[in-house]
């Protein structure tokens, strides 16, 4: 019999306000005491952090294993804190990532366009405007390929077109502004669109889904390269030219994934595969749950909310992971769909379990999958308001927890 991929869960699911106490004050705020912990706990992760970067790879650019996503945890440290030495930070490992670009991908995670994004914003904030506008223009750069491209790349969220996306969809959001004009945005997704009806007239399937996606010639479900991560953002408001195709692509397309559930409430890896095995923001749940999240926003069905609660219930039960950290494969990521939950409910319960977790992750020692010292990637997160996704590896959910203070 295989080991067990998760930890046992240790804590008592949330029963009340006395469940909470020492937590969360009368107002719903962590307490003090508790967020003392947390900030205590940062402090400590970021000087092994930069001890360990000694021995990193000097030619990592990437925002998922390099520098950028160094520096993209400064950068949301600072915004977190306000303190100009995290953004300062966020420069020097910004400036070391721009000097090793390989022009080889086109995405956030994986590619030149995450460093090129975080750089825009790192100096946007430093008040360094002609530099931030430089990477822009080479953000925009890649625009064409990225909407005329054929054959090779591919449209899921580490590699394809929908991380090229994400990088114009940060950009603005960092900045506030619309310096991405709507037109680039709506023509990746109409590109996205084209390109998943064409693969399901290909393969027959429009009855059963309008849409499909491929990534190494597997109909991946997840949200990394699969299904769920590409419909999370065409469901996005405004993001495409034509309302209608919504009800007539994406909402059968997403049924489709819907109809893959296994009886537990968790979901294939790929289409076909029949395992109920991966509890993980990649494969499973813990990544579906933001496509049925949206799709109960934009369609208001409510059945897609009700497969989403189920999907924190798998979570809960199964997703303490003995893997690791990290948002990717690991318990922090998983534990982001927790606060996913409570901002659409405002049910305290959500948020007592991501504190849970929070327990969990300062108390022990967990395997490391990727390389140690890159664990801050995964620290930082991302906006909660709009992409759950960002980060990547070895991350502990403590800097989330300084997330969980400021939401409203």
């Amino acid at each position: 019999m295989s080991e067990p991929r998760a930890y046992k869960n240790p804590y008592p699911d949330y029963s009340g306000p006395e469940s909470v106490q020492g937590i969360f004050d009368a107002h719903g705020r962590l307490t003090a005491a508790f967020a003392g912990r947390i900030s205590s706990k940062i402090s400590e992760l970021l000087a092994v952090m930069e001890n360990g970067l000694k021995s990193a790879d000097p030619r990592d650019c990437t925002g998922y294993t390099g520098w950028a996503g160094i520096a993209l945890l400064y950068l949301h440290l600072h915004t977190v804190y306000g303190d100009p030495a995290f953004l300062q930070r966020a420069f020097d490992h910004v400036s070391r990532s721009l000097k090793c670009l390989t022009g080889s991908r086109v995405t956030f995670l994986c590619g030149d366009v995450g460093p090129l994004a975080v750089a825009a914003v790192v100096y946007h904030r430093l008040q360094r405007p002609q530099e931030a506008e430089e990477c822009i223009n080479r953000v925009l750069q890649m625009h064409r390929t990225v909407v005329k491209s054929t054959g090779n790349l591919p449209n899921e969220l580490l590699y394809g077109r929908v991380g090229y996306l994400y990088s114009l969809i940060f950009i603005n959001q960092q900045l506030q502004q619309e310096v991405i004009p709507a037109q680039y945005i709506q023509q990746v997704c109409d590109t996205v669109l084209a390109s998943g009806h064409n693969l399901s007239q290909r393969m027959r399937i429009v009855e059963q889904s309008p849409l499909m996606y491929e990534w190494y010639q597997e109909q991946y479900v997840g949200a990394a390269h699969g299904l769920t991560g590409i419909y999370y953002y065409l469901m996005q408001p405004g993001f495409m030219t034509d309302e209608g195709r919504l009800l007539a692509l994406v909402k059968p397309s997403v049924d489709f994934v819907c109809r893959l559930k296994f009886p537990t409430g968790n979901y294939p890896p790929c289409v076909g595969d029949e395992r109920d095995l991966l509890v993980h923001w990649c494969h499973g749940a813990p990544g579906i749950i933001y496509m049925l999240l949206q799709a109960y926003k934009v369609f208001g069905v409510q059945q897609y909310l009700e497969d989403a609660v189920r999907c924190g219930e798998v979570v809960w039960q199964r997703g303490l992971l003995k893997k690791g950290y990290g948002l990717c494969h690991g318990a922090a990521g998983n534990a982001y769909c927790f606060l996913s939950l409570y901002k659409l409910t405002q049910d305290p319960k959500y948020l007592y379990r991501t504190c849970m977790v929070s327990e969990i992750k300062i108390k022990k020692k967990f395997a490391h999958p990727d390389n140690f010292y890159d664990f801050p990637l995964e620290i930082c997160g991302c906006s909660d308001q709009q992409l759950y996704i960002v980060i990547y590896r070895g991350g502990k959910l403590l800097i989330t927890f300084t997330h969980v203070t400021v939401i409203e």
